[in-house]
């Protein structure tokens, strides 16, 4: 494998505090455990927005971390 076979993407900035730098909107991984971890970890700025994580010579999603719909919050406040 590539030192860059997994990609953490979202269209918007992602943070958590496990990132070495908060703020970008990918980052990439050799390792598609920690790829998946890092990713579930995370949440974007807006928050609630959705968080990929692509393998990188296919294409492929292998995780994605759904947009949440602030809408279903309503009826539980």
């Amino acid at each position: 494998m590539s030192p860059a076979d997994f990609r953490v993407e979202s269209n918007h900035p992602i943070t958590g505090r496990l990132w070495p730098a908060a703020g970008s909107q990918q980052y990439f991984f050799s390792n598609r455990d920690l790829a998946v971890a890092m990713a579930a970890k995370s949440v974007t700025k807006p928050s609630g927005q959705e968080i990929r994580v692509v393998h990188v010579p296919t294409g492929e999603v292998v995780y994605r971390k759904p947009a949440v719909n602030r809408s279903e919050w309503g009826d539980e406040l």
